[in-house]
């Protein structure tokens, strides 16, 4: 009997994981999203540091809303890049290094993030590209899982060809949100 109660406890924890899983965004790494061929989805890469506490709420309270990881799950690569980190990799057709820093020294930004972001440098920071991987908009800072669920809509929709953001924004929750949803179903 013991062995039976075990043996149900450990399935639905194997079972609790693979929902947890399916509840999360999947991010991969810049070193395999910038080897992916083919691919027909947006990418979405959330240049961050390890320093960061508006990265980390970000984490927690935005990538994890629901609505986000449809967007992201459905529509995009999702790309979690440390902007400080030492990763080596094509982006196209344009390598890129990052700097390895001795222990204790402050870190160095990768060369990746100084061409993407410019001068317009901050944390957390995100940058969508189309499935060419050319840029299409960086986006600046904190986002709510509101703003940033009409962002990725806007973007993925191909709304952004329509109309301005500004106008956007007045009628997302009216004449947009409803097929937004209707497209996660």
């Amino acid at each position: 009997m013991k062995k039976i109660l075990g043996l149900i406890l450990l399935s639905c924890l194997f079972v609790g994981i693979g929902h947890a899983q399916k509840n999360n965004i999947q991010w991969t790494t810049i070193e395999a999203a910038s080897q992916l061929k083919g691919n027909s989805k947006m990418y979405f890469v959330d240049f961050y540091t390890t320093w960061c506490g508006w990265c980390k709420r970000m984490d927690k309270d935005v990538f994890s809303d629901s609505t986000v990881i449809k967007l992201m799950s459905k529509y995009y690569v999702p790309v979690k890049f440390n902007a400080e980190g030492t990763a080596e990799f094509t982006w196209k057709g344009t390598k890129y290094i990052g700097t390895e820093v001795p222990r204790g020294a402050h870190p160095i930004l990768h060369q990746f993030t100084k061409a993407m972001l410019g001068k317009r440098i901050g944390f957390p920071s995100f940058v969508i590209y189309d499935s060419s991987q050319s840029i299409i908009m960086l986006i600046e800072g904190y986002q709510t899982a509101e703003d940033l669920t009409m962002l990725l809509w806007y973007y993925a929709s191909g709304d952004y060809h329509k109309f301005s953001y500004e106008k956007y924004k007045t009628i997302f929750e009216k004449d947009i949100r409803p097929i937004m949803t209707a497209s996660l179903k």
